[in-house]
Order: C-alpha cells, then structure tokens, then sequence
C-alpha cells in the first residue's frame, strides 16, 4: 500500500474519533468533562489536517504526548463515566514515542487506574491492575521487536517527496555508480548538513530541484544526501554550483564523485570531520 492511501486511511480514522468525540462532549454532565472531549474533538482534527505533514514534526514533541493527558484527566475528572476508557492505554502505548514519553504515559497509565480504584472495589481493581499490566508489558515488548525489514528499510520517508532513507543509499549507490559507468554519464553525491530545525525544509528545497530519475537521502536529524546525474563534469560542476546557490543557509556541504567514493562510510567520516563549508572529492581518497 502506498504511504498516500495509509495517510488518507489514517486521516479518516481520526477524523472519526474527532466525530465521535464531538457527539460525546455535549452529552458530558460536567464542564470538564466536556471541555476535555472538545479538546480532544480539536487535537484529532488538527492532527488529520496535518498528518500528511507529519514527516516535519519530531516524535518528542509534547504535541504527542496530548492524548495521554487528556485520557488521564477524563479518568480523574470523570471516573465514573469513562472508566471503560482505562483501556486505551495499552494501545496509546503502542504508538511510536521516545522513551522519555514512554516513562511518562506509563505514569500517567498508573495515575488513571490510581483514579478509579476505589470506584471498582479491592477485587475489580486488583483484577483491573493485573490485567493491564499484562496489557502493558505486551504493548511495550511489542515496540521493543524488531521491525521488519520491509518496514524498518522502509522506502519513502514523506508522501510526494523522492525523500529515502540511508538505508536505501547504501542499495542505491553501487546501482547508480554501475549506471554512471555504463552509460557514461558523470554521478555525484551530494551531502548537506543543516540545524536540526531545517533539516525537512531543506529536504524540500533539494527534491524539488532534483530530476525525475534522483533521489534524496535522510542519512540522520541534520544530514542529507543527494545523488546527482549530469551528461558530463562540466554540467554537473555548473548544476551543483546552481543547486547549492538556491539553498538555504546555514549549512556545510561536500560533493564527491560517485567514482571517487570507496567506501560510504568513510566519505561520511570525512564529512563529520570537515571544518570548511564545501568540500569537493573528484578522485579516490584513501584513510
């Protein structure tokens, strides 16, 4: 399945929880109560307007870590009507998030049955205890497997953008230095390192001056690559001079020739260690 057809799946999802949100709130006896569920009514809404978008938002902002709160503060506030909703936390543990937010929603999970303990009597709750921590430990071991290859390699990293991950460098780049080879033509790798804040404004600035048949590469939170192809030298010299002139700055860069490169990993060394803002490798660099 396309990432376009898993994002417009996903938006409807959300936004039919925002609907049923919706016909909850003006039902809830209590201010509160329903102020949470409007909260909520907003936070799924929005997240589908900009889920297509997502790719820009990092996993730690507290942007994600809204649901929990709103799910713990219904629990506190209204415990008595939303008691079923205790078990939602195994699936909102589910969801990817660092680990700090992991530690905090455990909490949170805690603090919600905390909430409602009293309200199931000694046994229930014991019940309820034990059943959800058997729930939890599951859903944390199963964010702790390792992912498929298919999944974890995955291709695309944002829909609409020739955007891909290192891992799909490291498959391209001897393709594409054997293409350069066979047809002559002359191959580059670009590497850009940004601030971290423009790394996805940047990654589209560069798609959209590549061609159809390139790609661009995100090889970490502030590293990006791009694999250029030109008839010759001298296009690819007045090209890349064009390219780096329309991008952003702040940022260093170095480009080497897809012939030039023995091994990936050493290119990527050098450029860590690069102190100068552009760096040029036309031949073999050894060490």
């Amino acid at each position: 399945m396309q990432s376009k057809y898993k994002v417009g799946l996903m938006r409807l999802n959300l936004l039919a929880g925002a609907l049923l949100l919706g016909l909850l709130a003006p039902q809830a006896p209590a201010f509160a109560s329903a102020l949470l569920l409007w909260l909520g009514v907003i936070w799924l809404a929005v997240t589908a307007a900009l889920l297509e978008f997502s790719h820009r938002r990092p996993a730690i902002l507290p942007w994600q870590l809204l649901p929990g709160l709103l799910l713990m503060a219904l629990l506190w506030t209204a415990p008595e009507r939303h008691a079923l909703w205790l078990w939602l936390w195994p699936a909102a543990l589910l969801l990817p998030q660092p680990v700090w937010m992991l530690a905090v929603n455990l909490l949170l999970a805690a603090l919600s049955w905390w909430s409602l303990h009293r309200l199931l009597g000694a046994e229930q709750a014991l019940f309820a205890a034990f059943a959800l921590l058997t729930l939890t430990i599951l859903a944390v071991a199963r964010r702790r497997q390792p992912q498929r290859p298919s999944v974890r390699q995955r291709v695309r990293l944002a829909p609409g953008l020739p955007l891909w991950s290192a891992y799909q460098l490291y498959e391209d780049l001897p393709r594409e230095r054997a293409r350069c080879h066979r047809e002559g033509v002359h191959g580059e790798l670009l590497l850009l390192r940004v601030p971290r804040h423009q790394l996805w404004p940047m990654a589209q600035q560069l798609c959209r001056q590549l061609h159809g048949f390139e790609n661009c590469y995100r090889l970490d939170q502030r590293t990006l690559a791009a694999l250029l192809l030109n008839r010759d030298a001298q296009l690819a010299r007045e090209r890349r001079e064009e390219l780096l002139a329309n991008l952003a700055t702040p940022r260093k860069a170095r480009v080497i020739a897809l012939e030039a490169i023995d091994s990936l990993d050493a290119s990527l060394g050098r450029f860590q260690e690069q102190q100068d803002s552009l760096a040029i490798d036309m031949e073999v660099t050894h060490g």
